[in-house]
């Protein structure tokens, strides 16, 4: 809901224009406020009534000139003014601060100690907006939802966390037959009931104490004792710290002679009101249409029954998905069942009509505030939508460099220096701060050419090494030096890591050379242009970058898309440009693909598809080696497209969060370096008012050790002890175990730092 006007009205009332009040002015020109200014009380109350201020600044230092508590008072006087933020400016002096309690039986909100600075007043009136004058809002905005709740034709009912009514509009009431207020105070279990047996009660209730809606049917008894049907939804209102505050109940009486047309024409309920209309819906989607009964029916009805027509064509199609049909089984199942099988059913189609089936919805522990900031930071889709004037446009650029090219080094002529840091980059200890320092933070291009060249790039893609440099050159500049973690040392971390897994013996046998150069490729791009921010500020700060790809995976969008603009954009860098064309598309689709897979809203889909696509088939044929084709069908099983496509998915996350399976002092570097950019993050979120995703990172009271822990905990863990047991990573998964150890050694010590003191 929009809370006012793009720009808020501010009044002056000073009785000369002094160095304050052209202070202020300035500061309302700087701000973007529309701003007037008067001399004389009746003029500012002409003034106030006719365009309604959202603040009015008083010039309360000269008394004689002007009475400034009589002005207040007559402004608070008129109806208009309940909203309106008054700020009284009064005399720096070096006496004893003067009592609050004047200016508040004046009708003053707050007090302005006079600074005719204009970042000083800049500053007040920022201030201003986001705390008072935003309340003041929000509170006109909930005068109005009442208002709407008040005339709305539905029955609608508040209650709090402990089931007392706590608001119940007249609609509510004249339906329940109750006088006004007479509900108020009540506990929810003394207002008659029939229908609401126990079994539905407790459907009910798993649904709303887990924060899920509920909707659908049931009778109950008004204060007269009549009987009524209603449809009802019950909604539950999350609160402070992640707790359910309130409920609230929106009903909908069911009248009419036709009880199953009705129940069908409300939103289709879940729980156990589905198995009570499930029949009767069927029965009428099976009904063809009677022409001649059409015309003598009214409009509304024809509709009704036009929109069952389309629902039984739907169900008779025969594209049906095999979820559909799955879930046709359940239905069908369903009508021969005893209650309690119906009731789990219900359950079951619950859970099968949602899409994320292999992302599991975690329960808010109040316990463990970092593991809740930290996944819901993480796993945001970026749909956090702010209201009217929160929507604030970044003011942080994402654009391309498009710097001309110059001829890179050659493999061959790399600086002894550089070239003796990346001796051992096949191995998982390689010390890639060592080759950042050494390249002046310029890693990729360098360990790119090694890594390339070690698996024949060149030669898949029929280019040069010369448009291979130029390539890695351009990619490089793309990368942000400025970003703590997101940079191109980051990337060529990534790279290191892809081609180690490549090299691993089941990776070898499973994927075809064009799976490791789309690999190998991915990794290289797969944060090109990164801001060093999450795609959740992006979206709450409505970035041109958020606006372009709807809010959707939109830095991963971005870094697939520029990766493949600045490729094509000059034949000096254009390692595609001699490929088949059937080539190209196979190998991009593949590259996306798994740039793509680097977010982490789709984190739990890909590692549960890969442990129930590859590990448990795998496990089983592995334990019957008893025919002759035992390798053969291992081999067939998991070079299939759709398993090869989880696998490069699997391996590209690997590499992308493989922080904590390195040495323990590469390990901590790297959270030195995500917990800054983090920390950047919530300043830069809390200076321009908007959202803080994560508000445990909050540089003066993070505790890094905790945010290191619940992050293994959660994502790592369960991830790399199934890319452990496809692989075989014993080194990995020792550096997990020995990080994880020394995490929760700080954090016992109830350190917050990345190192314990010095002995």
């Amino acid at each position: 809901m929009r809370f006012h006007q793009d720009q808020l009205q501010v009044l002056l009332v000073f009785t000369k224009e002094d160095s304050q009040c052209n202070g202020f002015y300035r500061a309302c020109e700087k701000a973007g406020f529309m701003c007037s200014v008067t001399k004389e009380p009746q003029a500012a109350l002409a003034c106030f009534l006719d365009k309604h201020h959202d603040i009015i600044i008083i010039d309360h230092r000269h008394p004689r000139q002007l009475d400034a508590d009589v002005l207040c008072r007559t402004i608070r006087a008129s109806n208009i003014s309940e909203n309106t933020v008054i700020v009284a400016v009064v005399c720096r002096t070096e006496k004893e601060e003067p009592s609050v309690l004047p200016f508040v039986n004046a009708g003053f909100t707050r007090r302005y100690f006079e600074n005719s600075s204009i970042m000083a007043c800049y500053n007040e009136l920022i201030q201003l907006e986001y705390g008072e004058v935003r309340s003041q809002l929000k509170l006109r905005a909930c005068n109005s939802i009442f208002i709407a709740l008040e005339k709305s034709q539905e029955a609608i009912e508040i209650t709090s966390e402990d089931h007392i009514i706590q608001y119940a509009n007249p609609a509510f009431e004249t339906t329940m037959g109750y006088q006004a207020g007479e509900l108020i105070g009540k506990e929810l279990a003394e207002v008659p009931i029939n229908e609401k047996k126990a079994d539905l009660l407790d459907t009910i209730n798993s649904y709303i104490r887990i924060g899920k809606e509920w909707q659908g049917n049931y009778c109950t008894k008004k204060k007269n004792g009549d009987n009524i049907q209603q449809h009802v939804k019950i909604i539950p209102v999350i609160g402070q710290g992640g707790k359910i505050r309130h409920y609230v109940s929106i009903i909908r009486v069911c009248n009419g002679s036709n009880k199953a047309e009705k129940i069908a024409e409300c939103v289709q309920p879940e729980g156990l009101s589905d198995m009570q209309t499930s029949n009767l819906i069927k029965d009428k989607r099976k009904d063809s249409l009677d022409v001649k009964s059409l015309v003598s029916r009214s409009g509304n009805e024809v509709t009704h029954q036009r929109r069952h027509s389309s629902l039984a064509r739907i169900h008779s199609m025969t594209i049906d998905a095999p979820i559909t049909k799955v879930i046709n089984i359940i239905n069908a199942a369903q009508e021969s069942s005893p209650m309690p099988v119906t009731e789990a059913l219900d359950r079951v189609l619950e859970i099968l009509r949602t899409t994320e089936l292999y992302s599991p919805q975690f329960g808010v522990k109040d316990d463990d505030p970092h593991a809740n900031d930290l996944v819901g930071g993480l796993m945001c889709d970026g749909l956090r939508r702010l209201s009217g004037n929160e929507y604030i446009l970044s003011s942080k650029n994402l654009h391309q460099v498009s710097s001309r090219i110059i001829n890179p080094i050659a493999l061959q002529d790399i600086p002894p220096r550089i070239a003796k840091t990346m001796e051992k980059e096949e191995f998982w200890d390689f010390n890639i701060f060592e080759l950042e320092a050494a390249t002046h933070k310029r890693p990729l291009i360098y360990l790119g050419l090694k890594i390339f060249s070690r698996f024949g790039i060149c030669e898949f893609l029929n280019c040069s090494e010369s448009t291979l440099r130029s390539w890695l050159q351009i990619i490089e500049s793309n990368y942000h030096s400025y970003n703590p973690y997101h940079n191109s040392t980051h990337a060529a971390d990534v790279l290191h890591a892809t081609a180690y897994f490549l090299s691993k013996e089941r990776i070898k046998q499973t994927l075809d050379p064009v799976d490791e150069v789309a690999a190998l490729l991915a990794a290289t791009i797969h944060d090109v242009d990164h801001p060093g921010r999450t795609n959740s500020f992006l979206c709450n700060a409505g970035s041109k970058l958020a606006i372009l790809y709807n809010d959707v995976a939109v830095l991963e969008n971005h870094h697939a898309a520029l990766g493949f603009q600045l490729t094509i954009q000059d034949d000096k860098c254009n390692i595609f440009k001699n490929m088949e064309k059937n080539d190209y598309r196979m190998l991009r689709q593949g590259i996306v693909d798994m740039v793509l897979a680097t977010e982490m809203t789709k984190h739990f889909e890909h590692v549960n598809k890969f442990v129930n696509s590859v590990n448990k088939p795998l496990e089983s044929l592995e334990e019957n080696k008893e025919t002759n084709k035992h390798a053969e069908t291992i081999n067939t099983m998991l070079r299939t497209p759709e398993n090869r496509t989880l696998i490069k998915r699997m391996l590209i996350k690997c590499a992308d969060v493989s922080n904590p399976c390195r040495s323990l002092e590469f390990c901590i570097e790297w959270a030195a370096r995500i917990s800054e950019e983090y920390f950047c993050q919530t300043d830069e979120e809390r200076q321009k008012g908007l959202p803080v995703v994560m508000p445990i990172f909050d540089r003066q009271t993070c505790s890094i050790p905790k945010s290191q822990i619940s992050f293994i905990d959660y994502f790592i863990t369960d991830m790399f002890d199934s890319w452990d047991a496809f692989v075989d990573l014993p080194d990995l998964m020792q550096h997990l175990d020995n990080n994880f150890k020394y995490w929760k050694g700080l954090d016992e010590m109830q350190l917050r730092s990345l190192r314990p003191p010095p002995q």
